[in-house]
């Protein structure tokens, strides 16, 4: 899938910007979900002694990423995009590189942060840029062109860490992974970027990003409600990416390299399919509705919450990986209407500090601790399974702060129409 483009856009690179930055963003998810598929012979190499010590790893991530977001995002907003976004692309895969000569858990602790910090840079950046470069009737295309490499890169992560971990050792999937990221930063510098609001109405206010206009966000009733919603859909989809291999492993009795085999395939497919329906599905309704994209993350997380509670409850290994990739085509379709609600609930001059404090949100409330959590409650339960179940309520919490999130736009939609009737 590739976003038309007009005859005559206003950003004459758009296309080839946001090719570039759909291909960095495939690495960068590709880099954060390696480690996934290579848990078992981490914690045997290193002497890791339990399943919370492993979710540490992931909680490091995390603070790298989430901590340093809001400062990336506030540089954003007045720095040049590009040279942020190189340096962070080079931060996280020297980090994901390092991670492959790691010979203590203290030193990994230190490079999944180094990667998580790089991270930030990059996911707090990208999508401002995207935003600018398209006008407003296909940004949530071109946005959701981009999300597709979330479950490509994912489940690359996943395939390619179990194969390289099986024929090279673990420590080889981690500077084979690496590496390309440094090519892809030199080549940010082979496209121009947009000017922040380009493609926006010019009645916008154009104010320099301030301290005061971060805080007012605080009192955004739509921004708060979809960041809200995004927590608990971070919150789950965090602890299952760590955990997915692991618990087919342990719990059905596939090995690591089948249990990830299975789900690259399934993200891929789950994501792919998920994120063009949910795209396409929000573009049709948000043209009857300007709640359109709100109604479309309702409905796909009250159908995924079934499917992926049997997934992890039955004994039936079958109905169990058919019940995660149904789960996932329902769970991926709100990747692109989540991140344009967040961009068009603020102004133009605000969207880089309006998606890192996003990221800073859902990761310091969300997957910063899931994993952990899940690794915890296994642990005291001596059954992965009985963790796992927590994650469909999660989706049921997202299911319902989305639903104020729709109620908030219909009530501005019936205030809109009132106003231009009187």
């Amino acid at each position: 899938m590739e976003p038309k483009t007009t005859d005559n856009p206003s950003f004459p690179m758009a296309k080839r910007l946001l090719i570039l930055l759909t291909v960095i963003n495939l690495f960068n998810f590709l880099d954060r979900y390696v480690l996934s598929a290579v848990l078992e012979p981490i914690k045997a190499d290193l002497g890791i002694k339990s399943d919370a010590d492993m979710g540490r790893l992931a909680t490091a991530f995390m603070l790298g990423y989430f901590l340093t977001s809001p400062i990336f995002g506030y540089l954003g907003d007045k720095l040049s995009r590009r040279k942020l976004m190189a340096i962070g692309i080079i931060g996280w895969s020297l980090g994901t590189c390092l991670t492959g000569v790691a010979q203590g858990f203290s030193f990994m602790i230190f490079c999944r942060i180094m990667v998580g910090l790089g991270e930030a840079s990059f996911g707090a950046i990208a999508p401002a840029v995207i935003s600018d470069a398209y006008p407003s009737e296909r940004r949530n295309k071109a946005i959701t062109f981009f999300s597709l490499a979330i479950p490509i890169g994912a489940a690359f992560g996943f395939a390619l860490g179990g194969i390289i971990a099986a024929q090279l050792g673990w420590r080889s999937a981690f500077f084979i992974t690496g590496i390309p990221g440094f090519l892809l930063a030199a080549l940010l510098f082979f496209v121009p970027e947009p000017a922040r609001g380009l493609n926006d109405s010019t009645n916008e206010q154009k104010d320099k990003i301030s301290l005061k206009g971060i805080a007012a966000l605080a009192k955004n009733k739509e921004y708060l409600y979809v960041n809200l919603g995004y927590i608990f859909y971070t919150f789950a989809m965090g602890a299952f990416s760590f955990w997915g291999p692991t618990f087919l492993h342990r719990v059905h009795g596939m090995d690591e390299a089948n249990a990830s085999l299975f789900l690259g395939p399934s993200l891929v497919v789950g994501g792919i399919v998920g994120t063009l329906i949910g795209g396409a599905l929000a573009n049709r309704w948000r043209a009857k509705s300007s709640a359109g994209y709100a109604k479309l993350l309702v409905i796909s997380m009250l159908l995924a919450v079934p499917f992926s509670f049997v997934s992890f409850l039955t004994e039936n290994t079958l109905l169990s990986m058919i019940c995660i990739v149904i789960s996932l085509i329902f769970l991926f379709q709100s990747t692109g209407p989540i991140n344009t609600v967040i961009l068009e609930s603020v102004p133009s001059t605000m969207r880089a500090s309006a998606m890192a404090i996003c990221i800073f949100m859902i990761h310091a409330f969300g997957d910063l601790w899931s994993p952990e959590l899940v690794g915890r409650v296994s642990d005291g339960a001596a059954n992965l399974r009985i963790g796992m179940l927590i994650l469909p309520g999660a989706f049921l919490l997202a299911a319902l702060f989305w639903g104020f999130l729709y109620r908030e736009q219909q009530r501005k939609n019936e205030s809109l129409k009132n106003n231009i009737s009187h």
